[in-house]
This record gives structure tokens, C-alpha cells and sequence, in this order.
């Protein structure tokens, strides 16, 4: 899935609305420490009260709020591999009356808790239903098109919540006309951050696809392994952090320690090229991917001398021991350049980085910053001098 298909489902997420059918919806709670569930429940989503169900769909949003592959990340399953998590859910999708749906909610509920404990009880919330997105804009002569023809694809969706304890506070009774100690003892569930949660199956070219799984991590570039191999049993990832670090181990190999801030800009704004285009370009779905021969070709247009094929091959395998690795351009671009000093912390886009010299004057080591506007301090203009 790309940032578009992410954007497309989560923005239905609103009461009333025809493009997004919920059908049901299962709640269960998990003890902490011994993973033993507790009570579950499982009813027509339009059951519930309007409030409950505008809680239930902002929590909906945040398992599809992130960017991707930091916090949302499309994963592949696995293959032979026995009771497996995708055959659940497919079976999960085709079930015609809810106590088989909940059936095999209640297996992946399982193991969740087999290979985790945590030290609150846990609410563990499955939504089905259908997710419908027109195949074109209405005509406004014709009137064709719109919700007229859409495409229509049946859905998942998994939020893992935790509970809290609720805090003693002071309140005022208006009829008693007194002030009262708060005594209430009911856990709190926490709807505002899911701690992990999934939507299957993933959406491509605005069809299904069974074989991935759009998986939120609680906590940027920290996905949990295990639950990502055992209980959703899909294959390992790359966080967009790791692909960026290792990314610029390679270009440190080939380029050396010390660089000019011209090349390093021009290396940021290729690659920033690229990924515009890809965004501009409607028919494009699938985002840019970079191997050795694209990084040469970038490192030379950049500036960078003595590139060659070779050079940068050798650099892949150092780094990430195989040449034929491929970077998401998206992923490798930073949206600030933070340069620390002593004296002052700079933040600049890695465009602008090309306007700023490192130099020394009088014997003393400088940041030397192109700008196009007076400088302002405490409401003072500060006097242009020429060194």
C-alpha cells in the first residue's frame, strides 16, 4: 500500500458514511500477566451508541496513522507455515454467520498472548466490513460516475488497546451541592494510542491483496519482531531508519568521511527528485527503489569524483552483504539537516544545505550561512558587515 491507498481508507472512517460498511464488531479483554480472556463481545457496529462509535472509529484512524515504514508497514506473509495467521483471516473474511468470524478472531487473540504479557489488561478489538472507493469522479454534465460505480473490497481491521487505572480526582455534585472524592474503579480504556494493530488485506491498484498485511507498530521505527514472525507470521522488515543508516554508511564508504555540502545537497535533491515525480505521476504506484547503479549514477550527477560501478557494488556488500539490495527512495531523503555546535543548533531542508559553508577565517573554524533576508534579533536589525 502506498501513502495514497493509506490516506483513501482512513478518511472513511466517519459515521453515516455509504463507502464504509462496518458490520461487526468484537471486543475482548485480556487479563494482564496470564493472557486469559476475561469477557468478550461481539455485535452490529450500528448497535452501539453514536459516541461510542465515534471513540471506536478514531481509534480506527490511528492504527492507519503513521508513515510508512517507520510506523505502518506493509508486510508479506510467510509461506507453509501451519495455522497460519493469513489463513485465519481469510477464513475470517469468508465466514457467513458471526460466531465463525469470532471463532477465528479468537485464535489470533490467542496468539497474541502466547508469545506476550504485559503488565496492564489489554482490549483486543476486530472490526469487519466492506470498504467501497469510486472508480471515478462524477461527471457534473452526465452525472455518471461517483458512488455509481465503485470498487468494493471486504476487510479486517485489529486494534490492540491498553487499559488505565483512573486517576482519584475531587468532584462537585450539583444536586447534593457538596464536593466528593472520585471512588470510581472501572478501567479506562485507552482509545487514543493502539499499541499495535493491522489491516488485512492490504489494498493495491484499488484491489485486495491477500498476501500482505498493513501493520501499525506502537512506537516509530520499533516494530515488534515477534509479533510481526509469530503472531501475524510474516516475513522480517527494514524500518526506514535502519534503510537510511545503512544508506549513509554507503555513501561514507564511497565518498569518504569528509564531504562538500554542495554534493551532499545535490545527492539529497536527486533523490527528492525522483520521489515528486513518483507522487505527481497519477499512473505510478509502486514508489522509486534505488540499487547500486541508480546510487552511481546519483553520486556522479551530484559532484562526487572516482565513482565507478565497482566502488559502489563493493560498498552494498560491506554494508548490507548483498549488492542487490534496493533502497525506497522515500525513505532515504530527511526532511531537516541538524548541524549541533556548541555555540548554536542550525536545522536546515537538505536543499538549503548547499547555502551553507564550513569555512575558517582568522584562524577560527566557521558556519557560514547564504541567506536573502535582514537578520532579526530581540526586534533588532542586526548591521550587514563584508569580511
Amino acid at each position: 500500500m502506498n501513502k495514497k491507498d493509506i490516506t483513501n481508507i482512513r478518511k472513511q472512517f466517519k459515521l453515516d458514511n455509504p463507502l464504509m460498511e462496518i458490520r461487526e464488531i468484537l471486543n475482548v479483554y485480556v487479563k494482564k500477566e496470564s493472557g486469559e480472556i476475561y469477557h468478550q463481545v461481539s455485535q452490529p457496529f450500528q448497535m452501539l451508541e453514536q459516541e461510542t462509535q465515534e471513540l471506536f472509529l478514531a481509534n480506527f484512524k490511528k492504527v492507519l496513522t503513521g508513515h510508512l515504514d517507520a510506523k505502518l508497514f506493509e508486510l508479506k506473509f510467510q509461506r507453509d507455515v501451519a495455522d497460519s495467521t493469513q489463513t485465519i483471516l481469510c477464513e475470517g473474511l469468508r465466514a457467513e454467520s458471526t460466531e465463525d468470524w469470532k471463532e477465528n478472531m479468537l485464535k489470533i487473540v490467542e496468539k497474541m498472548f502466547a508469545h506476550a504479557a504485559y503488565e496492564f489488561d489489554t482490549v483486543v478489538t476486530f472490526i469487519r466490513g466492506e470498504y467501497q472507493k469510486a472508480i471515478r469522479k462524477r461527471d457534473p454534465e452526465s452525472e455518471e460516475g461517483g458512488n455509481d460505480e465503485v470498487y468494493s473490497n471486504e476487510f479486517i481491521l485489529c486494534s490492540l488497546n491498553k487499559t488505565d487505572q483512573p486517576k482519584k480526582a475531587l468532584l462537585f455534585d450539583y444536586i447534593e451541592k457538596e464536593f466528593k472524592s472520585n471512588n470510581a474503579v472501572d478501567p479506562i480504556i485507552n482509545l487514543t494510542s493502539p499499541l499495535t494493530g493491522f489491516l488485512f488485506p492490504a489494498f493495491n491498484d484499488n484491489s485486495a491483496d491477500i498476501n500482505h498485511i498493513l501493520y501499525c507498530g506502537g512506537k516509530v521505527n520499533q516494530p515488534e519482531g515477534l509479533f510481526i514472525e509469530e503472531v501475524l507470521n510474516c516475513e522480517e522488515i527494514i524500518t526506514a531508519m535502519e534503510d537510511k543508516d545503512s544508506f549513509e554508511q554507503i555513501l561514507k564508504t564511497v565518498m569518504g568521511d569528509k564531504v562538500d555540502s554542495i554534493v551532499i545537497s545535490n545527492v539529497y535533491e536527486e533523490i527528492d527528485k525522483m520521489v515528486q515525480e513518483n507522487e505527481e505521476n497519477e499512473e505510478e504506484s509502486e514508489p522509486p527503489m534505488l540499487d547500486y547503479r541508480d546510487i552511481e549514477r546519483i553520486l556522479t550527477v551530484s559532484g562526487v569524483e572516482d565513482v565507478d560501478t565497482a566502488k559502489v557494488e563493493h560498498a552494498f556488500k560491506d554494508v548490507v552483504a548483498d549488492e542487490k539490495h534496493e533502497f525506497k527512495a522515500s525513505s532515504l531523503v530527511p526532511k531537516n539537516i541538524k548541524i549541533n555546535t556548541k555555540v548554536a543548533d542550525v536545522s536546515v531542508s537538505p536543499k538549503d544545505l548547499k547555502n551553507i559553508k564550513y569555512i575558517t577565517y582568522n584562524g577560527k573554524r566557521c558556519l557560514l550561512v547564504e541567506i536573502d533576508e535582514d537578520v532579526v534579533v530581540e526586534g533588532f536589525r542586526l548591521e550587514t558587515k563584508t569580511l
